[in-house]
């Protein structure tokens, strides 16, 4: 079925508007997958603030040329995925979990910051934890003196004691 040209630059401003919001491009694809695959994959993408989309590759060019995933127009060819997320690692990571099940869906590059991405670039993006993991290490790492301080200040504190109770 094809667009007309309203349809089409409906399309084009629709993904110009997610490429603006987006920091992350993942491109895969998805030759050969189920109807079923392709709605757990769309479902996790959704649950994680990815945005999945189907597009012809002309559009999805016009879409982000003077963006800065214009560095991945050469990578738009045959039948892809385009996943969009704001969270640098969620595409990446979405799109890599769901790929590692599926050996239908073939990641074949992405853009991070304007960089284009090979796919060991986007499987390296995939394996980077979570904003909420980092922040969860950061803080352990930030506890961990004071917690050690505190631990050696109880055991002198103990220490002192027991020598007060045998004096007395």
């Amino acid at each position: 079925m094809s667009l007309n040209r309203s349809e089409k630059e409906a399309v084009i401003s629709e993904v110009t508007d997610l490429a603006a919001k987006a920091q992350t491009l993942v491109m895969a694809e998805y030759r050969g997958i189920t109807v079923a695959d392709m709605t757990k994959l769309r479902s996790a993408a959704r649950s994680q603030g990815v945005s999945l989309s189907v597009l012809k590759n002309t559009l999805a060019r016009r879409a982000v040329a003077g963006s800065a995933f214009e560095v991945a127009s050469d990578q738009m060819t045959g039948p892809l995925i385009y996943g969009f997320s704001v969270d640098a690692v969620a595409a990446a990571k979405v799109v890599s979990d769901f790929a590692k099940t599926n050996d239908k869906l073939v990641i074949r590059g992405g853009v991070l910051s304007g960089k284009a991405l090979d796919v060991n670039g986007v499987k390296q993006l995939a394996n980077i934890p979570s904003k909420e993991v980092l922040l969860a290490q950061l803080c352990g790492l930030l506890m961990s003196p004071m917690s050690r301080t505190a631990v050696v200040l109880g055991a002198l504190a103990a220490k002192k004691g027991e020598g007060e109770a045998v004096a007395a």
